[in-house]
């Protein structure tokens, strides 16, 4: 996979395919492994380090694609951000008035979180810039950061009536913002809280429902004053952030995968260790458990004010539930793995209030819905949900699927030809070096017969 993370397609759009063979009967998924840094949290360590005085050092950061872009972005603002022997990264802070116009375009590949968090900050700053990205996230909608941002002051350009990206921000200072958003969503939130700190007073946000609350943990360690009464979080202006050391826990995102493929696959007996926990984030475990799968948290600590754990997975017979609305907002990036344990549980599972899995990397709804039903699974499709029947016997496979070039969903299905009677070939699979690099290797190195074809 590693081949995959740095190996440009070739003319023509050639875009990896994987070749995956079902578990042997029996085999499971065993032994002890680490994933790798969580996405969100490596995304605010580079943005934040940036904006404080002095070094940031920050171990364990993911080294996806789009953390890399982010990093890249403050770079061409004038940020020297460069790598220790051992791993860490160490960034030298410019304070929050120090980032330099940057004489070029912001592109920021496939990264709506790095898109929409970097626009709230540059709305503030006192220089031009662009931020752009690849043909899938100039899809994106990007109005729900704007139309608040507007209200600040910003001014912000972008196609089809400022929705859409590329987006030409003019910086300037703003006014502070009490704002309630329409979704809950960790990417609005941050990107308004960003717009805040150049700015005098408070900015307050409420959200519908808790969405992750990365950017209020990592804030008030850099010595912002952040403030959570209920839905509602406010954050003082003007701050003086100071460089901090960060460890980056194991992302829950990336260990899902892991843990339902161990669920699924009898004989499992796999540790994750050193897994990010946080209560906005463990959404997944909890519908998971619900599900009868048992999961045990080991070794729970804190690090760098983030909950981590060891997670233990063994295999479980799963049964079908019905997905609470409340905890939606919680699991909303580890859908698509939901929806392949729920199309081996036993009985139906059913899921709504999920209508923001449209707007992700790809329309995850139908892309699961579409990807699912072809390797035999039973499911229907809804507005803003799906409706599983499990086949706890195991799917049909034998087929070629297309992951609709969404890391998650390509990986999702790699889970899922696990368990089919017959191999699977999963199309346009280059993104999973957006957020998981080694994926590939990794399973490989727990016994699946996964191959990745350039062909």
């Amino acid at each position: 996979m590693s081949e995959m993370a740095h190996q440009e397609p070739e003319a023509g759009g050639a875009d990896p395919a994987l070749c995956v063979e079902p578990m042997a009967v029996g085999t499971g998924m065993r032994g002890v492994m680490r994933v790798p840094g969580d996405k969100s949290i490596s995304h605010r360590s580079i943005i934040f380090g940036s904006v404080a005085e002095g070094e940031t050092v920050v171990r364990g950061l993911l080294e996806g694609e789009d953390v890399l872009r982010t990093m890249a972005a403050f770079r061409a603002m004038g940020v020297a951000i460069h790598q220790r022997d051992g791993g860490a990264y160490v960034i030298e802070g410019v304070g929050l008035d120090g980032l330099a116009e940057p004489d070029h375009v912001l592109d920021m590949g496939n990264s709506g979180t790095g898109m929409r968090l970097l626009t709230g900050l540059l709305a503030s700053q006192s220089f031009f810039s662009v931020v752009t990205g690849d043909a899938s996230l100039r899809t994106r909608p990007m109005g729900r950061v704007i139309q608040p941002l507007t209200r600040m002051g910003a001014v912000i350009l972008g196609r089809d009536n400022n929705r859409l990206a590329p987006l030409a921000i003019r910086g300037r200072e703003l006014l502070p913002l009490e704002h309630a958003t329409g979704v809950a969503s960790a990417q609005v939130k941050s990107a308004l809280l960003l717009a805040g700190l150049n700015t005098p007073g408070v900015t307050r946000v409420t959200e519908p429902a808790l969405s992750r609350d990365h950017t209020e943990r990592m804030l008030t360690g850099f010595g912002a004053r952040v403030q959570r009464d209920g839905l509602t979080v406010t954050l003082d202006g003007w701050p003086t952030l100071k460089g901090q050391t960060i460890r980056v826990p194991g992302d829950i995102s990336s260990a899902a995968f892991f843990v339902v493929a161990g669920l699924l696959c009898p004989g499992s007996d796999l540790v994750i260790e050193g897994v990010g926990v946080n209560p906005t984030r463990t959404g997944l475990l909890e519908l998971l458990d619900a599900m009868g799968a048992g999961l045990v948290l080991e070794n729970n600590r804190l690090e760098g004010g983030e909950p981590v754990a060891d997670l233990r997975v063994g295999f479980a017979e799963l049964r079908g539930i019905s997905v609470p609305p409340e905890v939606v907002p919680r699991a909303i990036d580890e859908f698509p793995i939901f929806f392949v344990a729920a199309s081996l549980a036993r009985g139906r599972t059913v899921v709504a209030g999920a209508g923001e899995l449209r707007h992700k990397e790809s329309d995850r709804l139908h892309a699961m819905a579409v990807g699912l039903r072809l390797l035999g699974a039973r499911v229907e499709e809804a507005d803003d949900g799906l409706i599983i029947e499990g086949r706890p016997d195991g799917l049909d496979g034998g087929v070629t699927v297309d992951s609709m070039t969404d890391h998650r969903v390509a990986m999702s299905l790699t889970v899922a030809a696990l368990r089919c009677r017959k191999g699977v070939r999963i199309l346009r699979t280059a993104n999973i070096a957006t957020s998981f690099p080694d994926f590939v290797q990794r399973m490989q190195g727990l016994g699946v017969d996964v191959a990745v074809s350039w062909g």
